[in-house]
């Protein structure tokens, strides 16, 4: 399950340092909760930049708190993360609402995107605020031949036992490669990975973080699989998976450059999920930040056939 920070739930509330500071208190002990079950609590990277007392900015307001207990949310905030909106899904033009409000670039809006599109995915907010309620009901409105209302039900935690319940029911968290192996195999059905595609993996330390990183970027690849309408186009949603992923110097998924694919031909050139005996030259790849991880999969991807990811390891080009 993803975690991510309301962000609306910051919004001048405040009236005095103490108070703030015992609302931080709360929302670390949740992210230490959390990961204790090998989850994180995403934030935004804009969340340093809110006021949580009336005429004082997030960072000044820091600044007057002990180094010990600014130190530890300052990294999360600025550092650390993760930050949802490195792998956002949703876009600007998304209209997205929480009852009369509008939630669209916000933790809301992005946790209710997600998951209606299949991504267990729930809220942290800061209490006291005006977001003291589960479940956060919010509608997406979007045009696929018509204007189109879905709607999904959010969870929502403001204190750390509440979560603490929550997570001990869930299955238990990814310890190894091989968790990670058998998870995506069972979770993104328009993917196929190959029969040793993990095996790059043996020897590499085990990474929570990774791993989670790894699962945000094939279900944007199992996503973009089944973005095409029934005559066999790319649906709007999928033109703009393709901008904002596969796109742009910064994009997560990227072709390999020609002086790599003529280099390294023989290293990105896999079995063939399909027939042992025939190979994939798989130059496109996904690039699990922070570490020098990558996956390789076929490419291009067309309507009605499965993409195979082929290798998931260290970096094959890495000098």
């Amino acid at each position: 399950m993803e975690l991510l920070t309301n962000d609306l739930s910051i919004h001048e509330q405040f009236h005095n340092l103490n108070s703030f500071r015992r609302a931080l208190g709360r929302i670390m002990a949740i992210r230490a909760a959390a990961r204790r079950y090998g989850h994180d609590v995403h934030c935004h990277r804009g969340m340093v930049n809110t006021s949580p007392i009336p005429g004082m900015p997030m960072q000044q307001a820091m600044s007057r708190i002990a180094d010990s207990e600014r130190r530890a949310v300052m990294s999360w905030l600025t550092r650390a993360g993760p930050f949802w909106d490195d792998l956002r899904q949703h876009g600007a033009n998304d209209w997205l609402a929480c009852g009369d409000e509008l939630v669209t670039d916000t933790a809301v809006g992005e946790a209710a995107f997600r998951s209606l599109h299949g991504v267990a995915c729930g809220l942290v907010s800061v209490t006291p605020s005006d977001w003291e309620f589960s479940p956060v009901e919010v509608a997406w409105c979007f045009r696929d031949g018509g204007l189109t209302d879905q709607h999904a039900s959010l969870e929502n935690w403001v204190e750390v036992d509440e979560l603490q319940r929550k997570l001990q029911g869930t299955a238990p968290p990814l310890s190894s490669w091989d968790d990670v192996r058998e998870a995506c195999s069972a979770r993104f059905e328009n993917l196929i990975f190959g029969t040793d595609c993990f095996e790059p993996m043996r020897g590499h330390p085990f990474s929570s973080a990774a791993a989670n990183r790894l699962f945000a970027l094939l279900d944007v690849l199992d996503r973009l699989c089944r973005a095409f309408d029934a005559t066999g186009n790319r649906t709007l949603d999928g033109h703009r998976i393709y901008s904002d992923f596969f796109t742009g110097n910064m994009a997560p998924f990227s072709d390999s450059s020609d002086s790599e694919r003529n280099r390294f031909a023989s290293e990105m050139t896999f079995p063939d999920p399909r027939d042992p005996d025939s190979r994939l030259f798989c130059p496109w790849h996904g690039k699990v930040r922070r570490t020098t991880l990558r996956f390789h999969f076929s490419w291009p991807i067309r309507f009605g056939e499965p993409v195979y990811v082929v290798y998931a390891g260290p970096k094959i080009t890495k000098r």
